[in-house]
């Protein structure tokens, strides 16, 4: 049955399998030895939480390339965004109606200013720590995009003001992070409902 694997994780590892020498980010080699699995979306050795992975090359296409049946609109990625100050009203409609960047304008995103208590999981330590400056407050932020210019995120929070401590996907393609615990994974099997949901008969 076709499936996808949720895996949580950690802040230092790789979206890729292949360990590169000169690279001192850990390969997904040391956590999966199959050699089928391909990352569908990647997400950066500095950022953590959802990554998801297939060896169905329809699923992989349909959750990177959305088909046409989707109108080619990518399904929102949440993250939970740490960043540096507290937001005012003003950043945060910036981000909300879009900023622009070097690559161009980014699409709308939908963005809460939430309390550490109210984020959809609990935390867990992250290695190595945040920075940490007494004199200046951190907040979080849920963020979805839309799209998935390079080191989006960061880059928006950063043109605002708000420069990102900590970066972790929540979700994306319409799965969840759930209560997974950072470095472990889930295989989910898809049915016929779901498959339709991501535009695959």
């Amino acid at each position: 049955m076709t499936s996808v694997i949720l895996f949580n994780k950690p802040y230092g590892v790789q979206s890729q399998f292949s360990d590169d020498a000169n690279n001192k980010f850990a390969p997904l080699s040391q956590f999966f030895t199959d050699k089928s699995l391909r990352v569908a979306g990647r997400l950066d050795a500095t950022s953590e939480g959802l990554l998801l992975l297939t060896s169905d090359g329809r699923v992989n296409k349909a959750i990177t390339h959305p088909p046409k049946a989707n109108a080619g609109r990518k399904q929102g990625k949440t993250y939970l965004v740490q960043v540096e100050g507290e937001p005012t009203v003003e950043q945060l409609k910036q981000l909300r109606q879009g900023v622009v960047l070097k690559d161009g304008k980014t699409l709308p995103a939908e963005v809460q200013h939430v309390s550490e208590e109210a984020l959809p999981m609990p935390l867990w330590q992250r290695d190595p720590p945040i920075r940490e400056r007494k004199s200046v407050p951190d907040s979080w932020l849920m963020m979805t995009i839309y799209e998935g210019k390079n080191r989006q995120v960061r880059r928006m929070t950063a043109h605002v003001g708000l420069p990102c401590l900590r970066l972790i996907r929540w979700s994306a393609a319409g799965f969840e992070l759930g209560d997974l615990v950072v470095g472990e994974f889930v295989r989910v099997h898809l049915n016929k409902a779901r498959l339709a949901q991501l535009g695959i008969d």
